[in-house]
């Protein structure tokens, strides 16, 4: 059955698509496709990078790398293992890679609350009548020690402004964090809409650097919102379903 929304696997198209408006360029930390002279740059350049597959979703298969004083360790889920050198980390990932494309993107310090790693999603969706609407943004809250925030990798949802809060915002800057990522979501919905037709929902992963930052990470055409029915209040769920139900998604 056909997917009621239009869809593209590639991280790097949709990567490529926000680079190319000024309006999004801001959001997106540093991404390359993943080749010997990229990994060699992008580490001579950053503390950190991640390794994440092209087509990959849920978080599965992203990999940490972080410089070290004598080499770079490589973390994927829990798992850290040392490398001597560029050349030996490249070898290593090119085995992971199994031949398949895979990006470079540097690596954002998360902001936390209570101690844990959290991004952000921003639910956009089209109605059947007007223009993108931000329906939802809750937070993606990670488990300690992994690589990814997903649900699927152990972490939980909670509420934009409660985790916010946690992680010391203002009630002011709380608010304008708010109105700024639904902005996001509705400008990423044009770009999109300007590359190809039929575009219904979009999910996007948004982390929050040390600085409160935001930094578009990915941006999900396909976005699962099955771990809002975990929230007691369930308001954002319903009003998530009641848009798809115009376009045809039932859950």
């Amino acid at each position: 059955m056909r997917y009621p929304s239009t869809s593209v696997k590639s991280k790097w198209v949709k990567t490529k698509w926000l680079l190319k408006k000024q309006q999004t360029r801001k959001y997106v930390p540093n991404t390359v496709l993943f080749n010997r002279s990229n990994l060699t740059r992008m580490l001579g350049k950053h503390a950190t990078v991640f390794f994440k597959p092209t087509g990959g979703s849920g978080g599965f298969n992203i990999h940490r790398i972080k410089r070290l004083a004598d080499g770079y360790q490589l973390q994927h889920n829990a798992k850290k293992t040392r490398y001597p050198s560029v050349e030996a980390l490249y070898a290593q990932l090119k085995k992971r890679s199994k031949g398949r494309s895979y990006l470079l993107q540097k690596g954002i310090q998360l902001a936390t609350a209570g101690g844990r790693p959290f991004d952000i999603r921003v639910m956009v969706q089209k109605p059947n009548s007007g223009g993108w609407k931000s329906t939802a943004i809750f937070t993606k809250i990670g488990k300690a020690g992994k690589v990814a925030t997903n649900y699927n990798q152990g972490g939980k949802i909670g509420y934009l402004r409660h985790t916010l809060a946690q992680a010391h915002f203002s009630p002011g800057r709380i608010t304008s964090k708010e109105q700024e990522l639904k902005k996001m979501g509705r400008t990423v919905g044009h770009v999109f809409d300007g590359h190809s037709n039929g575009f219904r929902e979009l999910g996007l992963d948004v982390a929050l650097d040390g600085k409160g930052r935001s930094w578009i990470l990915e941006v999900n055409t396909r976005p699962q919102f099955y771990p809002l029915k975990q929230l007691k209040d369930k308001r954002m769920y319903r009003t998530i379903i009641a848009y798809a139900k115009q376009y045809g998604r039932k859950k």
